[in-house]
């Protein structure tokens, strides 16, 4: 075979084609799919995907052969990829002068006829062919010569997904690496912060206790501010704490347990006093799923309930059914109610519904969005509904486990 010319574009093609990370990749469905119907409806022995790289051509996909690639200088389809905007049909090769009336064989197949459409991407290179081969001299018609422009069509177009998905998947990879180091900076610094802080609040009361009666109340004021302040500084820090470490409760097996034993070791944890009324399920149900997890949305949204109550008597009540693949959970109270314009981006994090809760603190805006996280991982889902100053019900399932 004489050797073909080299495209006029020749650098500018190899990067294009270099650019598509394709090269040396496994084999893919799609692209055989397109080989094997190339070969049916052309009727031909042979199909190829091919790629034109700088000193060889190799397949993306083949169909009649198992030879992976062949050296460019005997290769049919780098004649192809010299006239971008037409085929190459050779209906015999053995009367083709380009071809030295040699016997081209691909592995031990006699290459007769070819026929090549150009893979031009949306900026004119021609990358590779798509091409059907037999052992014996025959023409195509002007429906199968269509059909296979249009399956080289597809072949492209496929060339860009892969292009744009191998594109996303590496900012995937980065965006991960990136929150992975944001992750674990907010866990170092949170722990580093809550010694100092933990000091400051200690000192303060010591302060107060030695200087005693030679404080005034201006000054009484100020080391309240300090301790108020520190106290909401460390509750921040606990909460962002715990977005980060849920990921770890995640990790743990589902365990079979009794819910309102559960719920139970939470009102002990909170230190709920007498004027709090909670309703724990009658039925008492036996839930299998990951214990920690449930355990901590939990605290959350009762601990919630409470700080955000403006009533005498706090009234919460927890209610509780379930199906064949998921349990839900219903969480009702009393308190101060959600504003309207709050319920859509309450669960989205650093978003609070300004609200102050019975100590007049307001909240971070962390604890919801840990709660919707650690849901939404158990494969449930969570959503709210309230009414300003009478009530509010926070509603979620998970799978069973």
């Amino acid at each position: 075979m004489i050797s073909p010319a080299l495209p006029i574009n020749e650098n500018f093609r190899l990067e294009a084609l270099r650019a598509l990370d394709i090269l040396d990749t496994e084999t893919e469905k799609e692209f055989d799919e397109i080989t094997a119907l190339a070969n049916f409806i052309c009727d031909t022995e042979v199909a190829l995907i091919s790629l034109v790289d700088r000193d060889r051509q190799w397949f993306k996909s083949k169909n009649g052969v198992e030879i992976c690639e062949t050296p460019r200088n005997n290769s049919l389809c780098s004649h192809a990829i010299l006239n971008p905007e037409q085929p190459l049909i050779v209906k015999d090769t053995r009367k083709d002068e380009r071809f030295n009336k040699d016997v081209i064989r691909l592995e031990d197949k006699p290459v007769i006829f070819y026929a090549g459409i150009p893979l031009v991407d949306k900026n004119g290179f021609a990358l590779g062919t798509l091409c059907v081969m037999d052992c014996e001299p025959r023409e195509l018609s002007q429906k199968q010569l269509e059909s296979l422009n249009s399956l080289a069509k597809q072949v492209t177009i496929l060339f860009e997904l892969n292009k744009k998905n191998n594109d996303l998947e590496k900012v995937q990879q980065k965006l991960k690496k990136r929150n992975e180091s944001l992750r674990e900076f907010a866990r170092v610094i949170s722990h580093d912060l809550k010694m100092p802080l933990a000091n400051i609040i200690t000192t303060t009361d010591l302060l107060k206790l030695l200087l005693g009666k030679k404080l005034d109340k201006e000054s009484m004021e100020y080391f309240e501010y300090i301790k108020t302040s520190s106290f909401s500084m460390s509750s921040y820090i606990n909460d962002v704490l715990d977005h980060y470490e849920s990921e770890n409760l995640l990790k743990n097996k589902p365990e079979e347990f009794e819910l309102n034993v559960l719920l139970q070791e939470i009102v002990d944890l909170l230190s709920i006093k007498p004027d709090f009324n909670i309703t724990f399920p009658e039925n008492n149900p036996l839930i299998q799923c990951n214990k920690s997890a449930l355990k901590q949305i939990f605290f959350n949204l009762i601990g919630n309930s409470i700080k955000y109550n403006d009533k005498d008597q706090i009234i919460i009540s927890i209610e509780t059914s379930q199906d064949d693949k998921y349990y839900y959970f219903r969480i009702t109270d009393n308190g101060m109610g959600i504003p309207n314009d709050k319920i859509e981006t309450i669960f989205d994090l650093f978003t609070t519904a300004g609200i102050a809760d019975r100590s007049g603190n307001k909240g971070n805006g962390i604890g919801l969005s840990t709660v919707k996280k650690i849901v939404e991982k158990l494969g449930g889902t969570i959503g709210v509904t309230s009414e300003e100053k009478i009530q509010t019900t926070f509603h979620f399932s998970i799978k069973r486990g």
